[in-house]
């Protein structure tokens, strides 16, 4: 898969136990990695939003959401991959930081628009939200200080208008 690319993959599924397992099943069993997932209800309780980033060429890619149309759980499907839409990832990064460094990694998560949500003796806990781009950034800059742990929520993504 030479010319595989980064699909983003948003489908409107029925809010049912085993539905999440057919979908990730089907993806994988073509033999695609799903990098990210996030699922999550919608304003309609009886329907979640899944959005999934899967690499694959573009018959590959095809060829997925055909399968994925034909599962009667699945209501909509819709490629974000070259729409304008507006994407975003929680991510959670605990951040080793002695007393004495503690307001450099204050600085930084201020300007990345970031929380310190927990304090510890020698660790600070950043939530921070945003595209890839600036994920990436902050995590480059707290790697310098050492990160003790980063857990993500993977990627949410909605059409724009």
């Amino acid at each position: 898969m030479s010319d595989s690319m980064r699909h983003v993959l948003s489908a409107l599924v029925e809010n049912k136990p085993g539905v999440l397992s057919r979908v990730t099943g089907l993806i994988s069993r073509r033999g695609f990695n799903i990098e990210s997932l996030s699922v999550g209800p919608t304003d309609d309780p009886t329907l979640s939003r899944m959005t999934a980033i899967v690499r694959a060429d573009a018959v590959a890619y095809e060829q997925i959401t055909k399968q994925l149309h034909k599962l009667i759980s699945v209501h909509k499907i819709t490629d974000l991959t070259d729409e304008a839409s507006i994407e975003r990832e929680l991510v959670l990064f605990k951040v080793s930081a002695p007393p004495e460094r503690r307001g450099e990694i204050i600085e930084v998560a201020n300007i990345f628009r970031a929380k310190i949500v927990d304090v510890g003796r020698n660790a600070l806990t950043i939530e921070a939200t945003g595209d890839e781009d600036k994920l990436r950034g902050l995590e480059d800059l707290f790697r310098t200080y050492g990160i003790k742990e980063v857990v993500r929520t993977g990627l949410i993504a909605l059409s724009r208008g």
